[in-house]
């Protein structure tokens, strides 16, 4: 005789979701304003699509404005230019451009899954290509690196 399972057990996905749909219904993503010293305006909404394209595509929670079983909130804290690959003349071979995010993440329904944290990402560039030139394509690449580290983070639940 095999036993029956009762009560709520988590749906697992192939993109590592575990979420209670039993639980968990909805979830509010707020603004992620620019804080950084250095501001590409085009970035949080960038950053913020892609946030809310991930959600919609790989979980059945439905977003709200209102309270929420789950919610996201954070703030862009970096966009930093690095030089890197010197080359035996000084002049940098390539250019790095960092993106930090810092995250709250609240469980309105289990406080020890809350989490608090800064990811960041990089893409590194060709010195001799202006950040202009690249920018757009960058902020995106990395926008969807940071997406996948938040949602692993979170909804992921690693």
């Amino acid at each position: 005789m095999l036993p029956l399972l009762g009560g709520c057990l988590p749906h697992y996905t192939l993109n590592g979701a575990s979420i209670d749909y039993g639980i968990y219904k909805t979830i509010h993503v707020s603004e992620f304003p620019i804080r950084a010293a250095l501001v590409y305006p085009p970035l949080q909404q960038t950053f913020e699509n892609e946030l809310l394209d991930y959600i919609t595509r790989n979980t059945r929670l439905q977003t709200t404005d209102g309270p929420s079983d789950l919610q996201m909130e954070g703030e862009i804290t970096g966009y930093n230019l690095t030089p890197q690959a010197v080359t035996e003349d000084a002049y940098a071979s390539k250019t790095r451009l960092t993106i930090t995010v810092r995250l709250k993440y609240t469980n309105n329904k289990q406080e020890n899954k809350d989490v608090d944290q800064t990811f960041s990402a990089y893409r590194d560039f060709d010195s001799s290509q202006m950040l202009t030139e690249v920018q757009d394509q960058l902020c995106q690449e990395i926008s969807k690196e940071l997406v996948q580290l938040i949602f692993n983070a979170t909804l992921g639940d690693w």
